[in-house]
């Protein structure tokens, strides 16, 4: 399959707080956007895949956005695997039109929890409620507790991934947050669940986005102005609760890299920039080592001479991340990575030919990579 399909369009709304928007037309919107950005009209589009919003499930999902966009599609429906979902449904997309099923694929995620309902982020985490484990953070806290103590991870590795995806995303016009950040500012900022700051922590977002996948023949057919190839795909997920895991420092990671990497016949070293799962700063380190760049323990001595910023050895999250461009979960990732192979990326890094995508859901639970190239 390598290159044979591509991501043909890219589209999203704004990103930040946006009162009275549902996520419907948060979808609608973000689909409207790729499409035009695809150069295609949505009657073509016979395939509408969706990541369902994190704050607010709901039944028949992926038919209600379907209805909202006028399309009748062929095959469609939402997938939960948490932020892993986005890059997933590409790779089922893909699946899907080298069997036959559909020819062109909307894939999309909205969500609203800063302006709506963002409970679901700090909601208790069963029995061991009763203990005072509540939020999505307590788990990674316990997670960056247990890499610290292994490997002597210090809060400064930590900080210089923030300071990473603030400066990139400072750069970034339509970057939620776009301040800069200091190592001093990021080592008084306030101790949320311990040891995790607040700059360790994914931003609350509304916001959509969404991207087109189809064969690189019919991309061809339909007049595509900057199609970007698929080079790889890979998945990894573990069913374990975190506290029943028996390593807390590694991640499903390997296993899709391993995938992605075999399909693409390419190797960590010939990836040029990567955007990579920053819900958290320590997921960004263990990701850079479950995938190769660095040892299991030496991603702190990595990234802290600048190596993962524009003009470094692996410029990683170059619109700002989930730190600083948008929280909603995967998507932004995957239309910054089409954004650097097209050449087209506001923090653009040199003659880019293959960009990494990692994304990651729930707890370290689920994991997706992706490969692109020009």
């Amino acid at each position: 399959m390598r290159a044979r399909y591509v991501v043909a369009g890219i589209g999203h709304t704004a990103f930040g707080k946006l009162p009275g928007r549902d996520t419907i037309s948060l979808n609608v919107e973000a689909c409207r956007n790729a499409l035009a950005d695809a150069g295609i009209d949505k009657s073509v589009v016979d395939a509408v895949l969706i990541k369902v919003p994190t704050s607010a499930h709901q039944f028949m999902y992926g038919q209600k956005v379907a209805e909202a966009l006028g399309i009748k599609p062929r095959m469609g429906g939402a997938w939960d695997q948490g932020g892993a979902a986005n890059i997933t449904l590409i790779s089922f997309a893909i699946m899907a039109i080298d069997a036959g099923q559909c020819d062109v694929a909307l894939i999309c995620y909205a969500d609203n929890p800063r302006s709506g309902n963002r409970a679901v982020y700090g909601r208790p985490r069963g029995d061991d409620a009763a203990y005072g484990w509540f939020s999505t953070a307590a788990g990674y806290a316990m997670i960056q507790r247990r890499h610290m103590y292994e490997f002597g991870t210090r809060p400064e590795h930590l900080g210089a991934v923030a300071i990473a995806s603030r400066r990139h995303g400072a750069g970034n016009p339509n970057a939620q947050l776009r301040s800069p950040l200091t190592m001093e500012q990021y080592l008084n900022s306030a101790l949320l669940v311990e040891p995790l700051r607040r700059d360790d922590c994914a931003l609350v977002s509304d916001g959509g986005a969404a991207v087109v996948v189809m064969s690189a023949k019919r991309a061809r057919a339909l007049g595509v102005p900057a199609p970007v190839p698929v080079l790889g795909f890979g998945h990894g997920q573990t069913s374990y609760d975190v506290q029943f895991r028996q390593s807390l420092t590694s991640t499903e990671a390997v296993r899709a890299a391993r995938t992605a990497f075999s399909m693409a016949g390419l190797k960590p070293s010939d990836v040029d920039v990567a955007q990579l799962y920053d819900c958290f700063t320590i997921t960004v380190l263990m990701t850079l080592e479950d995938y190769g760049f660095c040892s299991k323990g030496q991603a702190g001595d990595f990234v802290a001479d600048g190596a993962i910023e524009i003009g470094g050895a692996l410029p990683i999250n170059t619109s700002g991340g989930l730190l600083s461009e948008t929280g909603m979960p995967g998507m932004q990732l995957i239309m910054e990575g089409v954004r650097q192979v097209r050449g087209s990326a506001r923090l653009q890094v040199p003659n880019v030919k293959v960009c990494l995508v990692s994304n990651q859901g729930g707890t370290m639970h689920t994991h997706s990579t992706l490969l692109l190239g020009a």
